[in-house]
């Protein structure tokens, strides 16, 4: 029979066995990123992310299928809210954290939370999926919350009691342009003239713009994207949740490759950078940093290098991360995202439910309204 183990951290478990049942599509579930996370000092204990992996082995010896999992003191960082929910709950006597939460901390990024090692035994995902739950049950946390997954992740999740809710991000799809103005030759009059207009407000102010990849982006690369990256945190009243070494960590660790920075410099110095990753046909925006606001810099540097390095590169899609309504006059549409919550006690899951289905709804409305909106030519 199968054994189930909790793990300290991402240091108790070889990369190898890890990446096993990761795959290597998605860098975020990389033992890789999820060790320079946890050894830079950005998800700890003392930042509230407590690393509790769960890991299935093998009568074999190997490791079947795990999960990212951490005891949670706090909801920061996590972008599926539930402020709300533990506060109800407070207010009505009850414990809300410490929780558990499977996720990639700081990454609202769709991919694989029940990682699965190929070839193993058919149920293998759905064993997991039931052991996350029963270790909730075991811990006597208020609740368990699975966030990002893919929407099959997400159909096994209900299948084991979880609360299925929903949600959205902006995505651009790759629909074979050859170049950028080929994608602009899809878009409405109007937004092609409004996305010319920015980006030639963009070259008119004397920058200079790069996009290095891998090996190119060097420390002093980095000591300033994440001086750009503090500033702005501190400009939306927020705290930095990744310290300046992960990103070292990151650039030595195995998916240093994958790394994406488009690099802003004016008379020589540095002012902006945007830091992507990429993987299996996409490419991920991250985290935005400029020491001084620039008209129309953040939609060059995030979103039309984004789509110019796709293009070039026969990616199928950019994910543009979370939130931000005007990504959709620029050729993003809205894409489901989906997340799954265990709810210990009945009182607190009756209101969750009803809350998610009325938030469905609304999400479901929302993104309907918005694709009709969109930036594309009409037929």
């Amino acid at each position: 029979m199968p054994s189930v183990q909790i793990l300290g951290g991402m240091a108790d478990i070889p990369a190898a066995e890890w990446d096993a049942c990761a795959g290597s599509d998605n860098p975020f579930v990389s033992h890789a990123f999820l060790a320079a996370l946890e050894d830079s000092g950005s998800a700890t204990a003392d930042t509230g992310w407590l690393p509790r992996h769960l890991v299935v082995t093998g009568e074999d010896g190997k490791v079947q299928a795990c999960a990212p999992l951490y005891l949670k003191s706090h909801s920061y960082g996590e972008y599926v809210f539930d402020w709300g929910w533990a506060e109800a709950w407070q207010r009505a006597g009850g414990r809300y954290y410490p929780k558990l939460q499977c996720a990639v901390p700081f990454t609202p990024v769709t991919g694989p939370r029940l990682l699965v090692r190929a070839g193993t035994p058919k149920g293998t995902d759905a064993m997991l999926a039931r052991a996350l739950v029963q270790m909730a049950e075991a811990m006597r946390v208020s609740s368990l919350h699975v966030t990002f997954p893919t929407a099959a992740e997400a159909d096994l999740l209900e299948g084991e009691g979880c609360l299925r809710r929903l949600g959205y991000q902006y995505q651009w799809t790759n629909r074979g342009y050859e170049s950028f103005d080929d994608f602009l030759a899809a878009l409405s009059s109007r937004r092609r003239k409004q996305i010319r207009k920015e980006r030639q407000a963009v070259a008119a102010q004397g920058l200079s713009i790069a996009t290095l990849v891998g090996e190119d982006v060097k420390a002093r690369h980095w000591d300033a994207f994440h001086r750009f990256y503090e500033a702005v945190v501190d400009r939306k009243w927020g705290a930095p949740y990744l310290t300046r070494e992960f990103f070292d960590r990151l650039s030595a660790s195995a998916v240093g490759k994958d790394v994406v920075l488009v690099w802003v410099e004016q008379d020589d110095a540095p002012v902006a950078a945007a830091f992507n990753m990429r993987g299996g046909g996409t490419l991920y925006g991250r985290t935005w940093g400029a020491g001084a606001e620039l008209p129309f810099l953040h939609f060059e540097a995030c979103y039309y290098r984004a789509l110019d390095f796709a293009i070039a590169h026969h990616l199928d899609r950019v994910e543009a991360g979370a939130q931000g309504e005007h990504k959709v006059s620029r050729g993003y549409e809205p894409v489901a995202t989906h997340s799954a919550h265990w709810i210990a006690d009945a009182r607190l899951r009756d209101a969750v439910a009803r809350a998610v289905a009325m938030e469905r709804r609304s999400v479901l409305a929302h993104m309907a309204e918005q694709a009709e909106a969109g930036p594309f030519r009409q037929c």
